[in-house]
């Protein structure tokens, strides 16, 4: 630990300072042992070095602690939304969900590929899987993932009634981990062909890959690549991050720590987070918070309630 807060950029200088009050205390200790008539004063001197060693020490393992956590945080997550109650409406707040994450992800400059799609009749998602690429992007958006609810006047809706509906959201981590290995033997995999909205930019080679792990019943599409090589291998970084949650959410049950799945049902009762278009207002139920200006936040402007939500719920 000691090599590594001395060669450290951003602690070499603060280790420098640890050592000059290193060398004080022995000098300090020193004089105790030497002049018994010094007594008090080389105690309160010893008293006072020690706290501010200790106070530098924890400072510099602070800054290691937060490096090694950047470093282990995953450079990429796959997000996943789904139309959960609520009929054709929840498909579309699926893809207003989905809208207004892809704004905030260009604002951020981070990378957005659709993995797999499944639109409704309308135009909306049924279900949508996207992979986000970008420092950052694990600790802001991990806390999305759950049952989000709209309320509001489907633009289909000739009496003035006001619809609930639900879109369900899970946030998985791709981390490359040693100790996930997935049996070929364990693989059922389908090819089909990839197609575009209305039948445009529909290949004429099966390049969709549809991965099912037969142990575990997990089911992975991935269609965003052209070639089935690619989408295959982006299709088992997918599973293997399905496979590592449900992995973590068995020991967390083990350890007497049991959460729900974070899709759960789609159940309007099951919500995470509340808006309501017609006052104006988004409610996140978790910390009892509300938002105004739906406007802006669907338009992408997210950080606000985001950095709130990482600090309350981390």
């Amino acid at each position: 630990m000691e090599e590594e807060l001395k060669n450290n950029i951003k602690t070499k200088f603060s280790y420098t300072e640890y050592e000059n009050l290193q060398k004080k205390l022995s000098e300090a200790e020193e004089l105790l042992s030497n002049h018994s008539d010094m007594k008090d004063i080389a105690q309160e001197e010893i008293k006072n070095l020690s706290r501010q060693k200790e106070e530098l020490y924890l400072h510099m393992k602070n800054i290691l602690e937060k490096e090694r956590k950047e470093r282990e945080e995953p450079k990429e997550i796959i997000m996943e939304i789904r139309a959960g109650a609520g009929g054709e409406e929840a498909s579309i707040f699926a893809y207003d969900l989905f809208e207004m994450y892809q704004k905030f992800i260009a604002s951020r400059g981070w990378r957005s590929t659709i993995l797999s799609e499944s639109k409704s009749e309308l135009g909306g998602y049924k279900e949508i899987v996207f992979s986000v690429e970008g420092k950052g992007a694990y600790p802001l958006l991990r806390y999305e993932a759950g049952v989000h609810r709209v309320q509001r006047i489907p633009a289909t809706e000739k009496q003035g009634r006001i619809h609930t509906s639900t879109g369900s959201i899970a946030v998985l981590p791709v981390r490359r981990r040693e100790d996930i290995v997935i049996d070929e033997k364990d693989l059922e995999i389908d090819f089909t062909r990839s197609g575009g909205a209305g039948g445009q930019n529909v290949n004429k080679v099966e390049t969709a890959v549809r991965i099912t792990h037969k142990p575990t019943g997990i089911v992975v599409r991935c269609q965003s690549e052209r070639s089935q090589l690619k989408n295959r291998e982006r299709a088992l970084e997918i599973l293997e991050a399905k496979i590592q949650e449900l992995t973590d959410k068995k020991e967390e049950e083990k350890e007497g720590s049991a959460r729900k799945d974070q899709i759960g049902t789609g159940d309007r009762s099951e919500k995470i987070r509340t808006y309501n278009i017609l006052q104006d207002r988004i409610t996140d139920h978790r910390i009892k918070k509300s938002w105004h200006n739906l406007e802006s936040i669907f338009a992408g402007n997210l950080e606000d309630m985001l950095s709130t939500l990482r600090k309350e719920l981390s």
